[in-house]
């Protein structure tokens, strides 16, 4: 098992808990399993887990936007909705510039 492997799993154990990720805490599980992870990667865990909801992360992994936070109302969602499609417009005019008349192999 991997050392980046080992400290999720860890991380895991903790948020089912209900108990605070902590670099302490997830060294003293590692540790007990009998995994050698160096001490860099609890730490790293530790701080970029700190304030998230981990359960709320798994739900939302294969969703789109997962992580990032919504529009706010229905006016954002239509605005949002709106800037692929005029970048997509702005992209085939730039395309078509492109033919002169001639190709590659005249």
């Amino acid at each position: 098992m991997s050392a980046e492997l080992a400290v999720v799993y860890a991380a895991l154990i903790l948020e089912d808990d209900n108990i605070e990720i902590t670099a302490d805490k997830l060294q003293t599980l590692v540790a007990a399993a009998g995994i050698e992870v160096e001490p860099i990667w609890f730490s790293l865990y530790a701080k970029a887990l700190e304030g998230q909801d981990l359960k709320a992360l798994l739900l939302n992994v294969g969703a789109p936007g997962a992580g990032a936070a919504a529009p706010a109302g229905a006016a954002g969602a239509a605005a949002a909705s709106d800037a692929p499609a005029e970048e997509a417009k702005e992209e085939e005019k730039e395309e078509s510039d492109d033919d002169m008349g001639f190709g590659l192999f005249d």
